[in-house]
Order: C-alpha cells, then structure tokens, then sequence
C-alpha cells in the first residue's frame, strides 16, 4: 500500500537528516582540533521497483558521510620547534607502536611531542616515522622508516677546518741579520728562549680537534727585510703525534707587503691548508689559514704601528650537549647542540594517494590505507605532488562554522518536514480506519 511506502520513505528521511546532523555536531565539536577533517552528508536516492507505470511505491534516502580530505585548513604559527603544517597535498607517517610493528598510518595533524624515550609522537599516541641519516646527513635506506627519537643524540664538537686572523705587523722594526732556517721559531719557544731566533711577534690561537679538545698552535713572526715576513705555525709537542711531526713546527712560509701596507703575497706550506695528526687519537685536523687578500688590508697588513691583532676568527668548538629539536622546511628533523652545532637526525617523508578522499578516518585523528584511497607514495615535502612544509606552525580544522550553522538549519527543517509526512500519513490512515465504524 502507497501509505506504507511513504511511512518508510518518511521514516528513511528521518534516519538521513539525522545522520546529516551527526556529522554536523561532529564537525562543530572538532572546529579546534589540529589537522581535523570535516565531515559532509550526501545523500542518495532509494528507489522502489515499480509493478507497472501506474503504480507509484515510494523509496526513500539515505545518507553517506563524505570527508573533506584535500580541503586545506588555516595554518597557524605556535611556539614549539617540533611543530610542522603540510600546505597542499600529503600526510605525515605515524606508527601505532614505537619499535614501527604497529598499523602504518596517516595523519595532517602535525604536532609532535617527545615522550619519556625520547620518542617523537602526536598526542594521540602515534608515532612520527622518518628516514634516519648516517653522519654525511643521507638517507641509510629510503625503503626503512623507523620512530624518529631523539633521545640517543650524543653530544657533538666542531673541529676546526678554518682560522682567519687580521693583524698588523710593524714596518718599523728592524729586520733580523742573522742566519735563519725554517723551524728557529718553534725551537726558540720550545726551548724557552735558549736556541732557535726569537720572533718579533707572535699570536697564539686556541682551536678544536674532532673530540672538541682544545689546542693552543701559535703564529710567529720574523722580519728579515724590507716589507718581508718569515712565518711559522707551531704547536704545543706534547699534543702532537711524533711521528708526524718530530717537532712542534706545523707550516711556514714567507709573507711580503706592498708599499702601500697591503698584502703582497703569501707562500709557503702556510699558503696551503694545514695538515695535523693529534696525539690523543682524534681525527687528523685539516685547516686553512687565512691571512688575508693579496692587495688589501683585510688579513695580515704592515704599518708603521705597534704589532698588533685585530681580530682571530676560527671556526671549531668544544664538546655542545643537545639544546633543542627542530622541524625545517625540508621535512629535516634538526638538532642543535649548546655550542651551536647543528646536525640533521631524520628527514620526514610526504605520503600521497591517488585519492586521499577515499582513505579511512580512524580515532586519534590519523587515517588509514584502502583499496579505494590506492597505495601510499614517499615523497620529499615539496616534490613530486606533496605539499609544502611550514615549520612551527599548525593546520587548522578545515570546519567553517558558519557553513555548519546553516547546514543545521537546513538540516533541521528537513528533519521537521519528513516528521510532517509522518504525521500526516498517520492521520490519513486514521480516517481509513474511520470507514468501518
């Protein structure tokens, strides 16, 4: 009977709007969860097979949820170093378990904390994968992702590899007449004052092997004529490897000036990096002495002015503890150390699909693979189709609230009219069943 049939058909109104409103509430109670996907109901037709073309039996709706995956959501700047936003296409990787045996799956809420082990994850508990780097900063094997973890991160020395010294040495000071041979300079302070030639001047200069043990090298220096400058780099004995060096004497060379006071030329072993072998098993050291530019005043110089340093610049530094984590734009998890070394741990991939609307939203704000999503693809952020990363930034639900206002309006007088066919069906088979009486 036709008033059955619209009876379901209203009640089939009834279960769709209400479903609508569901995911409506959903979307409003989520409007400031990070990374939050809203919800939409579409709805289909239910239809009746007909017995003939003159007669009409009512189906019904039903609704669907249908999630706004690829719409973007507002990125927002915060405070926290291990923050990341994805503008565009893609998902962060998370694991269910730390040790990586867990469910593999997706999320764009990228808030990421680290827990007791050191491990990085959402607040949800899932664990943020990546691609760990060896100490070149490659990837070890782009087929392995594992737990990013920062808790094993030792400490980390700057050898140095540069030195850059600005000095004047004085034009007036009498040029030294006796016999010279490379290496007096290091015998005189090694014999204190005893052999060897006392230079005119000397600078020492504090730097760090690949242990960040600190070394003290000295720059001498020795006037043997006009504008001209014999040069030697030396070090403490004691912290060099003997067999390399039987002496203390490390490079030498000759340094002349322009009449202008400018630097003329440089030549010697000091012209070329340094090469030294340490004794206390660090790696060997290899530094470029810089002493300025060939006709100009930046490095070394000559004046008729006292002898004089303007300023040593050297680029090494001692043992740094881990100061902070850091998320850049290139997906590199970052760490920097007190004495201001930094060194990339983890490189974090993008993961795409073919159609990220058809992947499967599950609790704690991550999604998982289907047959309908297609299969995920790695790929750095900002290539290959994957969106870019913002580090120390956030995405926003991707909920208008305005729009879920006026779907509920909507929502609702369509709820109201559907109870109205219910209502006016019943009373129709009311006056039905007044016939008998």
């Amino acid at each position: 009977m036709t008033l059955f049939g619209t009876l379901y058909s209203g009640a089939s109104g009834l279960a769709a709007q209400s479903r609508s409103l569901g995911m409506i509430s959903d979307n409003i109670a989520n409007v400031n969860t990070t990374g939050y996907k809203g919800a939409t109901a579409q709805f289909a037709t239910l239809v009746t097979r007909q017995a003939g073309t003159a007669s009409y039996a009512p189906g019904g709706v039903r609704a669907f949820t249908a999630f706004n995956v690829t719409k973007q959501g507002l990125v927002q700047s915060t405070d926290s170093s291990t923050d990341a936003a994805i503008s565009g296409n893609g998902f962060f990787v998370v694991n269910a378990n730390a040790d990586g045996t867990g469910e593999q799956l997706y999320t764009r809420a990228g808030s990421f904390l680290s827990d007791h082990l050191g491990n990085l994850r959402t607040p949800s508990g899932f664990y943020l994968q990546g691609w760990a780097l060896d100490a070149d900063e490659q990837i070890v094997d782009i087929n392995t992702l594992e737990t990013v973890n920062i808790r094993s991160i030792s400490g980390v020395a700057i050898a140095t590899t540069r030195v850059e010294i600005g000095a004047n040495l004085d034009s007036t000071t009498s040029p030294y007449t006796g016999a010279y041979t490379s290496g007096d300079l290091e015998l005189y302070a090694f014999s204190s004052g005893t052999l060897g030639v006392q230079p005119h001047f000397r600078r020492d200069i504090r730097i760090f092997d690949s242990l960040g043990e600190a070394h003290t090298v000295t720059l001498a220096f020795l006037n043997t004529g006009a504008n001209t400058w014999e040069v030697e780099l030396y070090g403490d004995r004691a912290d060099l490897d003997s067999g390399t060096h039987p002496t203390g004497l490390l490079a030498s060379g000759t340094v002349t000036f322009n009449g202008d006071g400018s630097l003329a030329s440089v030549t010697g072993s000091i012209a070329s990096a340094v090469t030294i072998d340490w004794a206390n098993g660090a790696d060997d050291s290899s530094i470029a002495f810089d002493l300025g530019t060939v006709g100009e005043t930046d490095g070394l110089a000559q004046f008729a002015s006292a002898n004089d340093v303007a300023f040593v610049l050297q680029n090494g530094a001692e043992v740094g503890q881990l100061n902070r984590v850091s998320i850049d734009e290139d997906g590199y998890v970052v760490a920097s150390f007190t004495n201001g070394a930094e060194r990339k741990i983890y490189r974090l991939p993008i993961a795409t699909f073919a159609n990220p609307s058809g992947l499967d939203p599950r609790t704690g704000n991550v999604f998982a693979e289907t047959d309908a999503s297609g299969e995920y693809n790695l790929r750095l952020a900002g290539t290959g189709g994957a969106g870019r990363l913002t580090p120390s930034a956030l995405e926003m639900a991707n909920v208008d609230l305005a729009d879920e206002f006026t779907r509920m309006i909507v929502t609702q007088r369509a709820y109201t009219a559907n109870a109205r066919v219910i209502s006016t069906v019943n009373e129709m088979l009311d006056e039905l069943m007044q016939i008998r009486r």
